[in-house]
């Protein structure tokens, strides 16, 4: 699989099997991965990586607060700004409903979405996670170095013939995390990530990418070659 086939066939997957993942893979990738940018190399992240019986421990308590009504542990940073404005608005909102309509699920229906979301505390069903935390002095910078080594990182499994979903939802039960990684004192959590091999009966909708002349601008010669499309 070559670098533009792991690109275009990354996304986020929320179905998989149980089958183990390879340690030897985990770890080979994520060695690699560790060349991903990162300004005056501070390679701010921390990561864990949970499996067996600890993953197993994490999604029970998990799925404990979730079924006591547990709304969470108070936000350590918006997963969006609070007022999203057009193109972001109408692309999220986009994105949900072919989530919800590939899953079957009626707009109406609130019961059936909360639990699509409360699969992500499950892992859909992933016998790997991956917990991404950052230094909490670093600022916007190094987050931005730790998007593009989760980037890295995803895009490393697809090569190895896995499939991952990176999940901010981890971050609103930070609390539980941290109770079974533990974490020392300084660090926030970022995001968690499933790991594993695709269930393909689990029914997914592929979001749509805005096209580059909406999101991109060339200056100077491209040289040769056909415009872009619109």
């Amino acid at each position: 699989m070559d670098v533009y086939e792991a690109v275009m066939s990354r996304r986020a997957v929320r179905g998989f099997t149980d089958e183990p993942v390879p340690g030897e893979v985990l770890e080979r990738v994520l060695s690699a991965a560790a060349r991903a940018p990162s300004g005056g190399n501070l390679q701010p992240w921390r990561t864990y990586v949970v499996t067996g019986d600890p993953l197993a421990e994490l999604k029970k308590r998990t799925a404990e607060r979730v079924a006591a009504d547990d709304r969470g542990d108070e936000r350590e940073y918006p997963m969006y700004p609070p007022e999203l404005g057009s193109p972001y608005r109408e692309r999220r909102a986009e994105a949900a409903e072919r989530r919800y309509a590939a899953l079957g699920i009626p707009r109406d229906d609130q019961r059936a979405r909360h639990g699509a979301v409360a699969a992500n505390w499950d892992c859909f069903g992933a016998p790997a996670a991956l917990f991404c935390y950052l230094d909490r002095r670093m600022g916007p910078a190094q987050w931005a170095d730790a998007g593009m080594y989760l980037q890295t990182v995803m895009v490393l499994l697809r090569a190895e013939g896995l499939h991952s979903c990176t999940q901010m939802a981890w971050s609103v039960y930070r609390r539980t995390v941290a109770e079974v990684v533990s974490p020392p004192e300084g660090l926030i959590l970022f995001c968690g990530m499933s790991i594993g091999y695709e269930d393909p009966t689990v029914p997914h909708a592929r979001t749509e990418r805005a096209p580059v002349a909406e999101t991109v601008t060339f200056l100077g010669d491209r040289g040769p070659g056909p415009p872009l499309s619109g």
